[in-house]
């Protein structure tokens, strides 16, 4: 099993911790490109220590298996040969390009975003600090303070905990808007400074929640903060930017819709990732899949197994 390092704009969130590899059996059979504890502060030698390989990205690529903390924006699909496994986050149902190479590559794809234990997200903290991440660097672009403003955030779960714990801690003065209340914010919205999207939106819909014209009736100089960030989906103007570059603005809205915020604290997301997944790299490793792992598995050998991924190309007229 190998991991590379993702190349998305200042992602330095890493799979896995040496110190964890202390529980698995088969860390020998881990390789680990060359630097990949670098921006963590670890060595390689800190990897070899807890039993590990070091290698090229290369030879890391040629394994069975491939581990992408993001692994939807892999950019060297092209490189491998058919009938790997490729773990990560994958978001397979609207990353079509993605998709599109893991079918022609007959892979297998174990999303993260899909693995869920007893009804609750495992990486449930890194959808929290995705919303407090968010809300942390993008009031540096608002102009305000958040005690000055006045917020609506569009869902409920983990995210929008996050964004909240910051945006109260703060002293903003915040509304949350449920999947039942959307009428009401699509009626409320123009009330606010700031609008922070948490929602999880079903892909199937081809409606949005904001439209850009929409954003003429905001308050001026209003900002929206898209966590979810999902092109051509809930918001018709928000379109991903990098940490580096946050923000844009359309028709007098500031937009931020970083769409890997938790990766500005990837000290605290490494030990997310490291403690859960440390637990399945032995029944991966051996072949002897949970159910859990089982129902995360996206596509298998090139074929669609999530069917929300056939509806969404569906909804849009596109080629399954």
């Amino acid at each position: 099993m190998g991991f590379v390092i993702s190349r998305k704009n200042n992602e330095k969130r890493r799979a896995i911790l040496p110190v964890d590899l202390e529980q698995v059996k088969h860390a020998a059979q881990l390789v680990f490109e060359q630097g990949y504890g670098d921006v963590l502060g670890l060595s390689d030698d800190d990897y070899r220590a807890a039993g590990a390989q070091i290698a090229t990205r290369e030879e890391v690529l040629k394994c069975d298996a491939i581990v992408d903390v993001k692994l939807g924006n892999a950019d060297y699909l092209d490189q491998l040969e058919e009938g790997k496994l490729l773990i990560g986050w994958a978001h397979a149902i609207q990353d079509i390009k993605f998709t599109d190479g893991a079918i022609a590559g007959k892979h297998t794809v174990l999303a993260w975003e899909e693995l869920f234990e007893g009804g609750r997200y495992i990486f449930y903290r890194n959808r929290e600090v995705a919303g407090e991440a968010a809300v942390l660097q993008a009031y540096q672009h608002c102009g305000k303070m958040p005690y000055e403003t006045r917020v609506a955030i569009l869902g409920n779960g983990h995210t929008a905990k996050g964004a909240m714990r910051i945006l109260h801690g703060l002293g903003a003065e915040v509304d949350v808007y449920g999947k039942r209340l959307e009428n009401l914010f699509k009626e409320k919205m123009v009330d606010y400074d700031v609008l922070v999207n948490c929602v999880m939106w079903d892909t199937t819909r081809t409606d949005r929640i904001i439209y850009r014209e929409d954003l003429k009736r905001l308050k001026k100089g209003a900002m929206i903060i898209d966590v979810s960030c999902d092109p051509e989906l809930e918001i018709e103007t928000s379109t991903p930017t990098t940490i580096d570059n946050p923000v844009y603005t359309v028709d007098g809205v500031i937009h931020y819709a970083v769409d890997n915020t938790p990766a500005m604290f990837p000290h605290t997301i490494t030990k997310v990732l490291s403690e859960g997944f440390a637990l399945m790299l032995d029944e991966l490793l051996e072949g002897h899949i949970s159910e859990m792992v089982q129902n995360a598995i996206v596509i298998e050998g090139g074929v669609i197994k999530d069917q929300r991924i056939t509806e969404f190309r569906q909804a849009r007229g596109l080629t399954v």
